[in-house]
């Protein structure tokens, strides 16, 4: 299940629950510069030998894949100008895409997360910080 974060007409990013289907199984739009799929093959199944093609990609933004491997997150969203919007919580086995506003996460328990971004990747090129959300005015979505 991929359910789309919006506000305003603005896609923030994909919340994405998946079940364990036998196969090769893409759970994101094809137009995301992230391509997010769950494999899932039998003892003995082939997979194919292959390379891929150079294909010449344009990325105009720094997205953030996080898999969450254990615990639970609450993740804030805010514009670009930095003004809060909402929060959702994720935990153990939701996968977030981010692509586009600002965003700033809470841990709410012992959480253990992979993220993956495109690179290569420089904080101060990539990344403006700024004072998160009180938590006495946070809302959840």
């Amino acid at each position: 299940m991929i359910k789309n974060i919006k506000y305003k007409n603005r896609n923030f990013g994909f919340i994405i629950t998946f079940k364990k289907k036998k196969g090769v199984n893409f759970l994101t739009p094809n137009n995301l510069s992230h391509q997010i799929g769950f494999i899932k093959h039998s003892k003995n199944h082939i997979v194919q030998p292959h390379w891929h093609h150079k294909n010449l990609r344009v990325i105009n933004y720094t997205s953030e894949v996080l898999i969450v491997l254990k615990g639970k997150i609450r993740v804030d969203f805010y514009t670009k100008k930095e003004k809060y919007l909402f929060s959702k919580i994720i935990s153990k086995n939701h996968i977030i895409i981010l692509i586009d506003g600002g965003h700033g996460f809470k841990i709410l328990k012992p959480t253990e997360i992979i993220e993956i971004k495109q690179g290569p990747y420089s904080q101060k090129k990539d990344k403006k910080v700024f004072t998160p959300i009180d938590d006495s005015r946070v809302k959840l979505k």
